[in-house]
């Protein structure tokens, strides 16, 4: 019996891409997606591409403190790609831009088996990761990203790249609420492979933007048989950390992370590869601020290959 492969260049109803429907939108209620994804590829070819696959995207969305939103979705055995410039291939994730949370939002998404890939220029590879752009977290409210990758496959390949698996990404954001990490990866691949490349995996990573008293940033992430890799030029490598830049600390940001039997690698010119780590830079820590890393690390590689390479393993770097 011959398998049947469905193909989608747009988008897919299974996939519930649902950005035009909450752009500038009000949630007081409920808002789920439960989408299953199966033997199933997902593409956008060109320029300024974005490919999402049993994924939520919401902005200038309002969640008022009775609000939730979750996501759900199973991907199995499928194939997610944005091929060209400026692409974004998003697998199992949650991205918020300019976005005011006062409720509750979870990511619980579960990726097996499958391919997320952005393979171009200013690309970005997203799988089973929150993605916030501005906006807010106000003191009611609970960013959790609880998503589940196994036996995947996530890569950016080209020039400028980003693969995120398992992870937070906060941009400009003002946080006064709860922002925890409780990501598994378990026998996968994350991968940048070019010029300038970021490949982070179990982490969370804040740039610019504050966590005021009452905010909490957590990373509970858990790592175990899986490889993160940047190859090229001008290459980060992060599994299991927290890296922070140009942000204001006034509250709580602590590493909690577990690395077991991974290998993090960095290879070629300028490489950092950094693993259950803390790292900040250009920021401000207040009177108030609390930063702590209890990162586990065990049976692990951290690596970085070639000229001006720097490697970091169970550290705090502050610059």
């Amino acid at each position: 019996m011959k398998k049947k492969i469905l193909v989608s260049v747009m988008g897919m109803a299974l996939a519930m891409s649902v950005s035009n429907g909450m752009a500038g939108s009000k949630i007081d209620g409920k808002v789920s997606n439960t989408s299953t994804v199966k033997k199933a590829i997902n593409m956008a070819i060109g320029d300024q591409n974005k490919a999402r696959m049993g994924s939520i995207s919401m902005k200038g969305t309002q969640i008022g403190k009775t609000g939730v939103v979750t996501n759900n979705s199973k991907v199995e055995k499928a194939i997610n790609m944005a091929i060209g410039k400026g692409n974004t291939a998003n697998m199992g994730s949650i991205n918020m831009a300019n976005t005011k949370i006062d409720g509750r939002v979870s990511n619980k998404s579960t990726v097996k088996k499958a391919i997320n890939m952005a393979i171009g220029q200013n690309n970005t590879a997203n799988m089973g990761t929150i993605n916030i752009k501005g906006g807010s977290v106000g003191k009611t409210g609970v960013v959790s990203n609880d998503s589940k990758v196994e036996k995947a496959i996530n890569m950016a390949i080209g020039k400028g790249n980003t693969a995120n698996m398992g992870t937070i990404n906060m941009q400009n954001a003002k946080v006064n609420g709860r922002i925890s990490n409780k990501s598994t990866v378990k026998k996968a691949i994350n991968m940048a492979i070019g010029q300038n490349n970021t490949a982070n995996m179990g982490t969370i990573n804040m740039k610019g933007g504050s966590i005021g008293k009452t905010g909490v940033v957590t990373n509970d992430s858990k790592v175990e048989k899986a490889i993160n890799m940047a190859i090229g030029k001008g290459n980060t490598a992060n599994m299991g950390t927290v890296n922070l830049q140009n942000s204001k600390i006034a509250g709580k940001v602590s590493n909690t992370s577990t690395v077991k039997k991974a290998i993090n690698m960095a290879i070629g010119q300028n490489n950092t590869a950094n693993m259950g780590t803390i790292s900040i830079k250009n920021s401000t820590i207040g009177k108030t601020g609390v930063v702590s890393n209890d990162s586990k690390v065990e049976k692990a590689i951290n690596m970085a290959i070639g000229k001006g390479n720097e490697a970091s393993m169970g550290s705090v770097s502050v610059e």
